[in-house]
């Protein structure tokens, strides 16, 4: 909710300082039938801002440094590449999680956080095969404007969705090492759906603005149709560089700073307990940095991207951006092995449903699991 609070105001600072924005093209360049070049002088692009064709608003020019990066093997060979590895990996690796976390793991409070995580990151590796098709046909977008609309918010969302589920799951853990007295009483059913419950409506608040603009526009002089990664340059600041700003500040560096505190507090507690606390720590210490590593870089580009910097100082920045994106799903397929079957107890389970083998012995997983107190140790086992 607080996305759409802050959404406007954010979006009245844009518009305000759209009018100081000078624009990147020359006026002679932006309309010259030939090259397309900018001039010695002539800074480059931010990113991947077009310039309207003359009678022709379905159609925007790029730069030759621009239309290079962009049809390069780096957005047509590497970045399907990674979108591909998220759906061979995430896909049945957070499907058969989400199985037995809803069919055979008892219905705590961490079980329903653990299980919408799940199903976040299953339905992120089910919107990339739009986005995979796209680009391993050469930046082509076949799909048409509204699934170009859809599949750019729903890949934000439930990327997002993850990363404010992976903040509410550092809350939970740390109140059951940090406080587990008070956790007894906070910890409970009404925190968790709550906690769910605000992350997927943030997500969705966060991506709305992402339907609500035009996205697929033909490059100039091919029969390419582009879906995102070329917009008008007077929309980039008017409209999506607020957009991406609360994006990026709201649904990724404040979850992240909530888990740097919970996580870090918890770090704490772990250290205090000794070296039989030792498998715990080294494993939060993972989470953490895994988030940290994934989603951070693409997200301190995209800000930089929509800085309004000054005259050359980015350059075409969107171009390492695309890739960063891609990295930042593969999250996705990391999560599954961090959270749920580092445990010996849930791979347990996994093969109990699969093969109908009898239950093993769950002590080493249970002897990795909370510190609060015996009664916890199987609560935490499929995270820490």
């Amino acid at each position: 909710m607080r996305g759409l609070l802050l959404w406007p105001l954010v979006l009245g600072l844009g518009l305000v300082g759209d009018a100081q924005t000078p624009s990147v093209y020359d006026e002679s360049d932006s309309t010259g039938a030939g090259s397309g070049r900018t001039p010695p002088t002539q800074p480059h692009p931010r990113g991947f801002p077009g310039q309207p064709c003359p009678n022709d608003s379905s159609s925007l020019q790029l730069p030759d440094s621009s239309r290079a990066l962009l049809l390069g093997w780096v957005p047509t060979r590497l970045v399907p590449a990674l979108y591909g590895l998220v759906l061979v990996v995430g896909l049945p690796a957070n499907g058969l999680a989400l199985w037995v976390l809803a069919t055979r793991v008892p219905r705590l409070p961490s079980t329903m956080l653990l299980v919408n995580l799940a199903a976040a990151d299953l339905l992120l590796a089910l919107v990339l095969p739009p986005r995979l098709a796209y680009h391993l046909h050469g930046q082509r977008w076949p799909f048409g404007e509204a699934a170009c609309r859809a599949a750019t918010a729903a890949l934000y969302g439930h990327m997002y969705g993850s990363v404010l589920l992976l903040a509410a799951i550092s809350l939970d853990r740390y109140l059951a090492l940090v406080h587990p007295l008070r956790a007894r009483t906070l910890r409970g059913h009404r925190l968790a759906a709550g906690l769910c419950l605000a992350a997927w409506l943030s997500a969705a608040a966060l991506a709305l603005p992402l339907t609500l603009q035009r996205q697929t526009f033909q490059l100039a002089g091919s029969d390419r149709v582009l879906c995102h990664d070329a917009l008008p340059l007077g929309a980039q600041a008017s409209y999506w560089r607020p957009a991406f700003t609360c994006l990026a500040l709201l649904g990724c560096f404040l979850p992240l700073l909530a888990m740097l505190l919970c996580y870090g507090a918890t770090l704490r507690a772990l250290a205090a307990g000794g070296r039989r606390y030792g498998h715990a720590l080294r494993l939060t210490s993972l989470v953490l940095a895994s988030a940290l590593a994934f989603f951070a870089p693409s997200n301190v580009l995209l800000l930089l991207h929509y800085s309004n910097p000054s005259p050359g100082a980015w350059g075409d920045l969107y171009a390492a951006y695309v890739p960063s994106l891609a990295l930042s799903t593969l999250n996705s397929c990391v999560d599954p092995f961090l959270y749920y079957y580092v445990s010996a107890e849930f791979r347990d389970k996994v093969r109990t449903g699969l093969f109908r083998r009898p239950p093993g012995a769950t002590t080493a997983s249970k002897a990795s699991g909370e510190p609060g107190g015996p009664g916890t140790a199987t609560r935490s086992s499929s995270l820490l």
